[in-house]
């Protein structure tokens, strides 16, 4: 039985966006907006940030970067001291570098894991002990199906987003039978200024505001992973279990990699 509470009714939610800026963050962001929820939003440029912030009357914004483990408990203390609590988090920074075994170098990878992963480990680490002591309230975090299993171009993006998806697992089991909900979002392809750079086909690629939607679908049935496009992700969860060698067979022919 399912443990996490559907969220359907925004109005007066106190919700927290990291990764606000752009993409799918953005897009959720006037989503919330429009349901009316109360925001706070952060990301890493704080011009872009303020100039997009200033779109939501009442709105909050937190400059920072999820790198930066010192960062997040000062911005989980401001909103209490603004809200008095926090309703639904949502980490969606992250980075993304078209990556194949001849790129790699370990500052890149370096880069790429500790935003995906560190940045959601430290957004976790400051904001679960408040959620906790309220008994109450829902952590969302953007994960990807490039870490279902390895992919071409994608060598320290899915290996990132699969350790996500561990975690997020993990985080469920703990803290979902203690009244904190844990949603994982597995997005396919999505246009936003990270994947504007691909200069290779992407199957059934969606706008960001429909991701927005999709998301938005997710939470109010309260199951644990919301992954779309479902024509996509479906493909995608049944290849998840084949055997190794004819999953990477299937691979090699459906991209030439």
């Amino acid at each position: 039985m399912a443990l996490n509470q559907p969220i359907r009714d925004w109005r007066g939610k106190r919700v927290w966006i990291v990764g606000a800026s752009t993409g799918i963050g953005a897009a959720l962001a006037e989503a919330l907006f429009a349901k009316g929820a109360h925001l706070a939003l952060s990301a890493r440029r704080a011009e872009r940030l303020n100039a997009f912030a200033a779109r939501f009357p009442g709105s909050i914004s937190i400059p920072l970067d999820v790198a930066e483990p010192n960062k997040l408990l000062p911005a989980v203390l401001q909103l209490l001291d603004l809200w008095g609590g926090i309703d639904v988090v949502v980490f969606n920074a992250g980075t993304y570098t078209p990556m194949r075994a001849w790129d790699l170098t370990v500052e890149g990878a370096r880069t790429t894991f500790e935003i995906n992963l560190m940045g959601v480990i430290n957004g976790v680490a400051a904001v679960a002990p408040q959620l906790l002591q309220q008994g109450e309230g829902a952590i969302v975090i953007v994960g990807s199906v490039a870490g279902y299993r390895g992919l071409p171009k994608a060598l320290a993006y899915g290996a990132s987003k699969a350790a996500v998806i561990n975690f997020a697992e993990s985080l469920y089991m703990d803290l979902a039978p203690r009244g904190v909900s844990v949603f994982l979002v597995n997005p396919g392809f999505v246009r936003t200024p990270l994947t504007a750079g691909n200069k290779f086909h992407m199957p059934a690629l969606i706008s960001a505001p429909e991701a927005a939607r999709e998301i938005l679908k997710g939470l109010a049935r309260g199951r644990f992973e919301i992954h779309f496009p479902r024509r996509f992700t479906l493909m995608l969860k049944f290849m998840r279990v084949l055997p190794g060698s004819l999953y990477l067979r299937a691979v090699r022919r459906a991209t030439g990699a």
